[in-house]
């Protein structure tokens, strides 16, 4: 199986991931950031590296799903393809950040790319408020965030909500604001109450 973590920057999809990981002994793919060459020049100059960036992550990404659909295990994974095309490089676009030349070679490969691609079997979205998502950037303290605008992870939000709205695979919602997964043992169990009603049936559960 496929499971996958969706949400936006801090809110908590790498601790779930890992979290996830160890509860179910499922295989991990975790978001290529402390080796990404371009991330750290990006939050400098979004303008200059946007597009560099989202190539970067389309890469990594897809080659990612076509490991996955070749394996035999379950895996997880932090952040998905289609987070990248349907909102952080759209978003980029629109706030005049990346060029209609380079959306426009971006999408098309983008396109080209998921005519391979099936969806998750379960999708995991972690709905965060703006407030949340700026404590979480700034517990964690890494120096290229420090410079990531309100108005950026507004639009990102944005477009989350719209994507999920129109998302047509199996998808769970977990509230960020909420549920303190990665320091509640009852919050933690909510979640992995409602996966395991999802995927195997096993207990009644609300969900989108």
């Amino acid at each position: 199986m496929h499971i996958a973590i969706a949400g936006n920057i801090g809110s908590g999809k790498t601790t779930l991931t890992k979290l996830l990981a160890k509860r179910y002994g499922w295989k991990p793919h975790f978001e290529p950031v402390d080796d990404n060459p371009y991330l750290a020049d990006y939050y400098e100059d979004m303008t200059r590296w946007s597009f560099n960036l989202q190539i970067y992550f389309l890469n990594k990404r897809f080659r990612d799903v076509v490991e996955i659909s070749k394996s035999k295990e379950t895996i997880i994974q932090d952040r998905t393809i289609f987070e990248d095309a349907r909102i952080f490089a759209p978003n980029l676009h629109d706030m005049g950040m990346m060029s209609d030349r380079d959306f426009a070679n971006y999408t098309d490969l983008f396109d080209l790319m998921m005519s391979l691609v099936e969806l998750p079997d379960l999708m995991i979205y972690i709905k965060s408020s703006i407030p949340t998502l700026v404590s979480h950037i700034q517990k964690r303290g890494r120096e290229y965030e420090k410079s990531i605008r309100i108005d950026y992870l507004e639009g990102l939000n944005r477009r989350y909500e719209d994507w999920i709205a129109s998302y047509k695979g199996k998808l769970m919602v977990i509230d960020g604001d909420r549920l303190h997964f990665e320091s509640s043992i009852d919050d933690f169990t909510q979640i992995t109450d409602n996966i395991d009603a999802e995927l195997y049936g096993l207990f009644p559960f609300e969900s989108k």
